[in-house]
């Protein structure tokens, strides 16, 4: 049961901010040399409980961050924040990665690699603990931290789902 996309009604916008978390070139061999291509992966948030992420390629560096930004921002999520920090301890899973954030206390800011931190930051989470195990790759890790991040849940969807107030 994953969340639906973001749609603000009552809100007032927040701008998107973006972030290139990794640039990766390939390259192919052809008659007269080489030819490189670059794919972008890109963390598009507000810094107050929206985040997507995308991932974009193309012949040049910047159309690659232009198509993953523009991919990012259609698979924007609503993430469940107590605060400054997550409601609860989270496993996040991507194939060989596996990430566990963890809620700290105020002050203690985003315990995280760069590419956990770039998507915890624009989640706006300000105080986390990390810690990744398995692959570190970068894709591997922005989308472990993703599902970990939609998995969470307030104590008011708890109430909601399950019909009962917690004390």
């Amino acid at each position: 049961m994953a969340p639906e996309p973001v749609k603000r009604v009552d809100q007032e916008e927040k701008p998107f901010e973006d972030t290139v978390v990794k640039i990766y070139r390939c390259s192919k061999v052809v008659k007269g040399g080489r030819r490189f291509s670059f794919a972008a992966l890109v963390v598009v948030g507000d810094r107050s409980g929206s985040v997507g992420l995308g991932y974009g390629k193309a012949k040049e560096v910047p159309m690659a961050v232009e198509k993953g930004v523009k991919d990012a921002k259609k698979s924007q999520r609503r993430i469940a924040l107590r605060k400054n920090t997550l409601p609860h301890q989270v496993v996040g899973r991507y194939r060989a990665t596996k990430i566990v954030m963890v809620p700290a206390s105020p002050g203690t800011g985003v315990i995280a690699g760069s590419s956990a931190r770039a998507v915890l930051e624009y989640a706006g989470v300000h105080d986390v603990l990390t810690k990744i195990y398995g692959s570190t790759t970068a894709k591997n890790v922005v989308k472990a931290t993703m599902d970990g991040l939609q998995k969470l849940r307030s104590k008011e969807m708890i109430e909601e789902l399950r019909g009962v107030t917690i004390g």
